[in-house]
């Protein structure tokens, strides 16, 4: 079997997925980098074919905002776009997914284009799995596959709570802020102010971010976590009525969210929040290359004779080396699932818009590329 499979966007996510993809896939691919920076692509594709002992075609495609003759030859061929453009580029992306009969998989948590992709992609002849990153994404599947194990050996399915938590942190950490930058500093300012959609009561509700704190001990060591916007993709809405509670929750050394509340409360509270606490922040903390991914989920509730049970799991995920190339833990653990999904759509079994809880959470966990990061 060989297949094409373009990948919009040639950042650190892109550049990882084309590595991962190239080196690890179990057949043959033809890979389609397309990005709107020539400098960005060729930089992309020399990661990608330096040092390595595969053979597989790595092409370019210089992409602009009117589709163009290259975009239109890449997309004809291909049979998967996996799409790591900026968030508010999704819809575009998926469209195009649509018309060239391709399957599509993407990482945005952008609520309005997962809505717009929802409606064109839910008639489509190809599968849409969206929000399938490290989070949304594989914490939620994770979290599914808890859930099952749970309802397999306790014998019922309402259960008392689901969380799920990731922290995407640095090895090392400074007061007064306990933190380093590996990601997106506006992701990480938005998330701190949004509201998070949770699970109460067994029905769907909203809280603020961060006004639900605890503290959490991870493999002997302690850390804090406390719920932020984004990470629970479509859960709330499979676990009504089967969940007293259900939360994500960004995971954090101890200290750095005080510190955070106390930026936030000098800021005025405007619609340009986010922008005013990533300044602040991008003032007090470095950006680290040498970064760490915790992820955890838990299982909480009561077996068939009314006794208190709970299934959990933690990751460590560190950097990984490939050819000499260096991917950072954010980057696997972001490129893998989507990856993932990109085989999942291979087999032809979906058609639609397919969310986390629609993954086969035992077969996608045991997957080529899932199961050589998070282990």
């Amino acid at each position: 079997m060989s297949k094409k499979i373009f990948i919009a966007g040639s950042g650190g996510i892109g550049e990882a997925a084309a590595l991962l993809l190239r080196e690890w896939c179990e057949f043959e691919t033809e890979i389609f980098l397309g990005d709107i920076s020539e400098k960005s692509l060729q930089k992309a594709q020399n990661f990608v074919v330096e040092n390595s002992q595969k053979t597989s075609k790595v092409e370019t495609v210089l992409m602009t905002d009117e589709i163009n003759d290259s975009m239109k030859s890449a997309f004809s061929g291909c049979d998967v776009l996996l799409d790591c453009s900026p968030g508010g580029q999704a819809p575009k992306m998926a469209q195009f997914a649509k018309e060239f009969k391709m399957h599509y998989a993407n990482l945005t948590e952008y609520v309005a284009e997962t809505d717009k992709i929802m409606q064109l992609a839910k008639d489509a002849d190809t599968g849409f799995v969206l929000q399938t990153g490290l989070a949304p994404g594989f914490i939620n599947v994770l979290a599914m596959s808890l859930y099952k194990k749970f309802v397999e050996k306790y014998e019922n399915e309402t259960v008392e709570r689901i969380g799920m938590k990731v922290g995407a942190l640095t090895a090392h950490a400074h007061q007064p802020h306990f933190y380093g930058f590996t990601w997106s500093p506006i992701g990480v300012a938005t998330e701190y102010v949004k509201n998070s959609r949770v699970i109460r009561n067994y029905k769907i509700t909203e809280r603020p971010a961060l006004s639900s704190r605890e503290t959490i001990v991870i493999g002997a060591r302690t850390y804090e976590a406390d719920l932020t916007s984004g990470g629970a993709a479509d859960l709330p809405d499979f676990f009504v009525g089967k969940a007293k509670a259900l939360d994500y929750k960004t995971l954090r050394y101890v200290g750095h969210y005080d510190w955070v509340e106390s930026v936030i409360r000098k800021l005025p509270k405007d619609g340009n929040l986010p922008n005013k606490l990533q300044d602040k922040m991008l003032e007090a903390i470095p950006s680290v290359e040498d970064d760490l991914v915790l992820v955890h989920s838990s299982v909480d509730g009561f077996d068939s004779n009314g006794r208190r049970r709970m299934i959990e799991k933690a990751f460590y995920v560190h950097p990984l080396e490939i050819n000499g190339k260096v991917l950072r833990a954010i980057q696997t653990t972001t490129a893998t699932p989507l990856l993932e999904s990109a085989m999942m759509l291979l087999t032809g079994n979906y058609k639609g818009v397919v969310l986390q809880s629609r993954i086969e959470p035992n077969k996608f966990m045991k997957g080529n590329f899932v199961s050589r990061v998070y282990q």
